[in-house]
C-alpha cells in the first residue's frame, strides 16, 4: 500500500470518528433535554397533585369546623331546653304552693 492511502484511511478514520463522537454527543444532548422536559412535567404535576390535596384539606377542615359548631350549638339547645324544663317545673311547683285547691 502506498503511503497516500494510508494517509488516506487514516483520515477517513478520524472523520468517522469525529462524527461519531459528534453523534454521540447530540443523541447524549437530546436524552438530556428529553429528561429536563418530562422532569418539567412531574413537577408540573406534583404542583397539582399538591394544589388539589391542599384544597381537600381545607375542604376537609371547614366540614369539620362546621360540624363542631353544630355540636357545639346542639349542646347550647339541649342546656337551654334543660333550664326551660327546670324554669317550667318551678312554675308548676309555685302555681301548686299558692293554689288554694289544691
Amino acid at each position: 500500500m502506498t503511503l497516500g492511502l494510508w494517509i488516506t484511511i487514516i483520515v477517513v478514520l478520524l472523520i468517522a470518528g469525529a462524527a461519531f463522537v459528534l453523534a454521540m454527543r447530540r443523541r447524549n444532548e437530546n436524552v438530556r433535554q428529553a429528561r429536563r422536559s418530562e422532569a418539567s412535567e412531574q413537577r408540573d404535576l406534583a404542583r397539582a397533585t399538591q394544589l388539589e390535596a391542599d384544597r381537600l384539606t381545607a375542604e376537609a377542615e371547614e366540614r369539620a369546623a362546621r360540624s363542631k359548631r353544630e355540636q357545639l350549638a346542639g349542646e347550647q339547645r339541649r342546656i337551654a331546653a334543660s333550664a326551660s324544663r327546670a324554669s317550667a317545673q318551678e312554675l308548676r311547683s309555685r302555681a301548686d304552693e299558692i293554689d288554694p285547691d289544691l
